[in-house]
């Protein structure tokens, strides 16, 4: 292909060169023979290589020359996977069937140890929260032995006992269980987002998921619907 355009770019510029020594009339001879070397030129390319870009020269009224690009999409991704669209998929998710999915589901827990760290502040919110979640556990087969609950001062603490209890690998899943309720300062926002930073900071550097259990309620009304009242659990 690079001696085909060699050849084509050495033929134009020889019929240039001429037309610039003839005359006016041998200048529209020449004008014909640069045609007829393009056309060669893109005629050799072709037959060395079918290119994946086409560029047809579209000849226009005015001296200016338009390009046409015509891209053709690849066959295969980076990984492999071969994208096309069928007309009998439905949706966009059908292209990712060769991809694996994975998801969790419980239908039984018999034999996991479980922890639970429960805040003390507003316990009048956090018991029924625990009496929730131990039935929870009961339902999925998880024995009274095999659940550990620890009690801190408040929701501030919860974190710092989580972590301790994941980094000591005798639990699959730490329960964090508080309330947390607005007052009339900004204290509320301060052991809120305290709270809820910590337990995630627990799961990160223990690797045992510490689930967020910790109600933020406006106040104890909309706190006590949320352990079992009108809204019911919602640990």
């Amino acid at each position: 292909m690079a001696a085909a355009a060699s050849s084509c770019s050495s033929s134009i510029a020889n019929n240039r060169s001429v037309h610039q020594k003839g005359s006016a009339k041998k200048g529209i001879k020449i004008k014909t023979k640069m045609a007829a070397a393009a056309s060669s030129c893109s005629s050799s390319i072709a037959n060395n290589r079918s290119p994946i870009i086409s560029v047809p020269l579209r000849h226009q009224q005015s001296s200016s020359t338009s390009l046409s690009v015509q891209l053709q999409p690849p066959k295969e991704s980076g990984f492999g996977i071969l994208w096309k669209r069928k007309e009998d998929e439905k949706g966009w998710l059908g292209s990712l069937a060769a991809v694996r999915q994975l998801t969790g589901s419980l239908t039984t827990a018999d034999g996991l140890r479980f922890g639970i760290v429960v805040a003390r502040f507003n316990d009048i919110v956090t018991k029924p929260l625990l009496e929730g979640a131990l039935d929870t556990f009961k339902k999925y087969s998880v024995k009274e032995e095999d659940i550990d609950v620890v009690w801190v001062p408040s929701s501030f603490e919860i974190g710092l006992v989580a972590e301790k209890l994941g980094k000591s690998r005798k639990y699959q899943a730490i329960l964090c269980i508080g309330a947390v309720i607005r007052g009339d300062t900004s204290h509320y926002d301060a052991v809120a987002n305290s709270a809820a930073s910590r337990v995630l900071s627990a799961s990160l550097n223990s690797g045992v998921p510490c689930i967020f259990g910790v109600l933020t309620c406006d106040d104890m009304e909309q706190a006590l619907n949320r352990s079992g009242g009108k809204s019911g659990n919602k640990d």
